[in-house]
């Protein structure tokens, strides 16, 4: 069985961090405790490696291209850009950084038919790479997708926080002009949209302006999250309606937060019934299990101490499926959970 995680910030955290992808979990996790208590407190301890990845045969990831505007509200610390030139040479060192581990056999990248095909084909231990940009600012103009599209991008969230290009989580607010000519551009293109982090209007103007490829690649259900923080971080039903309806799928992400409102902040706080529960009420709205996926955003800010009790590093991501197997679910059902419906969906963008 298929096994397709949409969301992985690798080259984030081998950039940034300093992380050994190429290394197993034990590996990076003996590194990391040399590194110092901030250190280890800032990114958390390591579930997520390409080596760890390529245990589950065959296996597609969307790495992103995942840059951190010096003005951002987190936690998250690293190179920081304050200009779109600065934006712009981080982004393709993170291309760069992929286009590397793919030289190096750590990978195999999907921009088309034929690789995807040889994913599935393949009985090895190497994933399959699509290319997801997370937060448009990257691009200085709209016109440079063009030479990100001949790269090998195939999907592309506008916004983060705010960009130059749309309002994003804890920033309200449209597409900018650039951001409605970068939507023109990437329907024109064939790069489908990452509705992931859109601020409420941003998410229906690109609705009525975009008619290509959309789907949502780390978004929980705000329904399921009331009194939680940061509301517009989660989808709500009509969202995720729009969604379904555009034949798209959601991504459920593993960060505790976004898996229950009340999180006390501890690990064990947090099971799969949680994740459950999420797959679930996308499932109710849809009719079927033909729209809702895992995104899991491992190791995205967050580590071991912060996702479900049963998770304890990428390999584990199978025991959702054991989860929901447990809950009655049939055979054919889980896959589409595990990878199917990814499968399905990426077969329209590349």
């Amino acid at each position: 069985m298929i096994l397709v995680d949409a969301h992985l910030d690798l080259a984030y955290n081998a950039i940034n961090l300093g992380r050994d992808l190429t290394q197993t979990v034990d590996h990076g996790r003996q590194r990391a405790a040399e590194q110092t208590s901030e250190w280890i407190a800032e990114a958390g301890t390591l579930t997520t490696t390409l080596a760890e990845i390529g245990l589950h045969t065959p296996s597609i990831v969307c790495g992103t291209i995942f840059i951190l505007p010096a003005d951002a509200q987190t936690t998250l610390d690293g190179v920081a850009y304050a200009t779109p030139d600065e934006a712009h040479d981080q982004a393709w060192e993170q291309l760069n950084w992929y286009k590397q581990q793919c030289a190096a056999g750590h990978l195999h990248f999907i921009d088309n038919q034929p690789a995807l095909q040889a994913i599935q084909a393949r009985n090895e231990s190497v994933p399959g790479l699509v290319l997801l940009m997370e937060g448009a600012d990257g691009l200085r103009t709209p016109d440079e997708l063009i030479e990100w599209y001949a790269a090998g991008l195939r999907w592309l969230g506008p916004a983060w926080q705010a960009t130059r290009y749309a309002g994003g989580t804890g920033a309200p607010g449209p597409f900018t002009s650039l951001g409605l000519e970068l939507l023109e551009l990437m329907q024109t293109l064939g790069v489908a949209l990452d509705a992931s982090h859109l601020a409420e209007e941003s998410f229906w103007q690109a609705l009525e302006h975009f008619q290509g490829p959309i789907s949502a690649s780390h978004s929980n259900c705000r329904s399921l999250l009331a009194g939680a923080s940061h509301q517009d971080r989660y989808l709500s039903d009509a969202m995720i309606k729009a969604i379904i309806e555009r034949d798209g799928v959601i991504g459920i992400a593993l960060y505790n937060r976004m898996l229950r409102a009340d999180w006390d902040g501890s690990k064990n706080h947090v099971t799969l019934e949680h994740v459950v529960a999420q797959i679930e009420h996308i499932c109710q709205l849809a009719g079927n299990t033909q729209h809702v996926a895992l995104g899991s955003d491992l190791d995205g800010g967050f580590g071991v101490e912060m996702i479900p009790a049963e998770i304890d590093r990428w390999s584990d991501l199978p025991k959702i499926g054991q989860a929901l197997a447990e809950r009655g679910w049939r055979e054919n059902d889980i896959a589409n959970v595990l990878g199917q419906n990814w499968l399905r969906w990426f077969q329209r963008i590349v």
